[in-house]
């Protein structure tokens, strides 16, 4: 049995990754975090996720939360990263990481800390896009720069990083693919005068609306075709469900920093 917590457990990826991981035996559900000052700190769990009480109450430590853990999966904001990762690192807590929009030095954290405990870190842990990504990077270097590259991205309109994790881990494949500098080849939304669209730039758009899920799109555009590569999310549950099994994982695993491409076994250093 895997002993399992999960931070931003009121959020919505933390209460549905919570409602998977109570019906599967494999987890143990033992502890749950939630930011200073919000509303459901010290409440059971099991009324927030419409279940009995479950003996297991909402903490803001996360050191607190992982004394008795296997796992922490952990979809907080970016700004409680490192706080919960310190935490893992002195328990010696395996984590799984869903959150985006990490900034630099927090990666760099995140590199040090799999010198001690085992971590899986993905801007999207569906099966789905870690599929695209493999047909992207194949269509990058299949579709020479006569073919215009763009990536758009839609979420709902609660989403506070932009361009999601997702398109900037397709902008990093893509790029490479292309030989392109994500530095100066990248547009980032279009205004005004723009002039002709300059050959091998690639454009990235982020749009915010509504109660979308996430939608990611590479399309190449050639004189005379146009082909798009397109995943939509219907459901939270499929970002949960690629989570739930990086913690079945990583429970096996001994100190490292992998990715979903291994928890899926389709690693084989083809991808940046």
């Amino acid at each position: 049995m895997i002993k399992l917590v999960v931070t931003g457990a009121a959020g919505r990826m933390g209460k549905v990754i919570l409602q998977l991981a109570g019906r599967d035996p494999v987890f143990k559900i033992v502890g749950a975090t939630e930011q200073r000052g919000h509303a459901v700190l010290g409440q059971d769990l099991g009324p927030i996720l419409g279940r009995d009480p479950m003996g297991v109450k909402v903490q803001q430590d996360p050191l607190a939360a992982l004394k008795n853990a296997d796992v922490m999966i952990d979809f907080s904001h970016f700004t409680a990263l490192p706080e919960n990762l310190a935490a893992a690192v002195k328990t010696r807590t395996a984590c799984v990481i869903g959150t985006t929009g990490i900034p630099a030095k927090t990666l760099k954290q995140i590199r040090a800390a799999s010198g001690k405990i085992p971590i899986v870190q993905s801007p999207n842990m569906s099966v789905g896009v870690n599929l695209l990504f493999d047909l992207a990077a194949t269509a990058g270097k299949i579709l020479d720069e006569s073919y215009d590259l763009e990536i758009t991205e839609i979420h709902h309109r609660m989403k506070k990083d932009a361009p999601s994790g997702t398109a900037l881990k397709l902008l990093e494949i893509l790029a490479a693919a292309r030989g392109r500098d994500i530095r100066k080849d990248v547009v980032y939304g279009r205004e005004g005068e723009t002039g002709v669209r300059e050959k091998g730039k690639i454009g990235v758009f982020a749009l915010r609306g509504g109660d979308v899920v996430g939608e990611h799109t590479v399309s190449f555009f050639g004189d005379g075709e146009r082909i798009d590569l397109v995943h939509k999310a219907s459901s939270r549950e499929a970002f949960a469900r690629g989570a739930l099994l990086a913690a079945k994982v990583l429970a096996k695993k001994r100190q490292g920093l992998y990715h979903m491409r291994h928890v899926l076994g389709m690693d084989d250093g083809a991808l940046p």
